[in-house]
């Protein structure tokens, strides 16, 4: 049910796909007998989109997004509106400027167009130096804490009881030498990084370069003291 979905969809259609349902719950594919090559403009990312909006948001700064599907993020937009964030909305484009300290907040993961599962870690990540304690319950994937411990390497005060995250704030985290779990996990520990006093050092970071294109770039250009080695195999 996701956007995503609904744009291969469409991209199969103008190839000449016969496919209809997209972005419910049943998904019809009558099958031809070939597909033609097209040209096509895949959807902005909207986890990306959501990643930098919460590491703009953890660090206390400013950002403006450009290329942004404002109707595929706002359940995000909303939580970070409700954290203390000031987001104005222009045509495909976001501005957050966001407070000193972050207030705490209570999330749901819901299937599209609720709160999305891949967001869950990255706001987690966000919410270690907030003020008060937030609740994070994940009701579509098991076993999508495995970040957490790296977090708390860090300092960060996470406790989890099943499917529910209880985060109590801290004011302060520090750089610390972690591992990245899988590709969400590793958006968090690296959104936690820009935010520690002092060195953080992300390994397997592999997962992370898989879902992000040139993060180490953008982030450099937001101002971040980043940079990227990969391992020797």
């Amino acid at each position: 049910m996701e956007p995503e979905i609904v744009d291969l969809q469409n991209f199969l259609n103008k190839m000449g796909a016969k496919v209809e349902g997209a972005g419910t719950n049943v998904i019809k594919i009558t099958g031809v007998k070939n597909l033609k090559s097209v040209s096509y403009n895949i959807m902005p990312d909207r986890i990306e989109a959501g990643t930098l909006l919460c590491m703009a948001a953890t660090t206390g700064g400013k950002i403006l997004l450009e290329n942004v599907n404002i109707e595929h993020i706002n359940p995000i937009i909303h939580k970070l509106q409700e954290s203390g964030c000031k987001i104005y909305l222009e045509k495909n484009k976001i501005h957050l400027e966001a407070p000193k300290r972050l207030k705490a907040l209570d999330i749901k993961t819901m299937p599209h167009p609720g709160f999305p599962t891949d967001m869950q870690s990255i706001f987690a990540a966000m919410l270690t130096t907030a003020k008060g304690t937030s609740i994070i319950v994940e009701n579509i994937f098991e076993n999508r804490y495995r970040y957490v411990n790296e977090l708390k390497r860090m300092g960060a005060k996470i406790t989890v009881e099943g499917r529910a995250a209880i985060i109590k704030g801290t004011k302060r985290i520090v750089g610390a030498n972690v591992k990245s779990t899988d590709l969400r996990g590793g958006a968090a520990l690296c959104t936690s990084a820009l935010a520690a006093k002092g060195i953080t050092n992300i390994s397997n970071i592999e997962y992370i370069l898989r879902g992000y294109e040139n993060l180490d770039e953008k982030l450099l250009r937001l101002g971040a003291s980043i940079a990227k080695k990969m391992e020797d195999k």
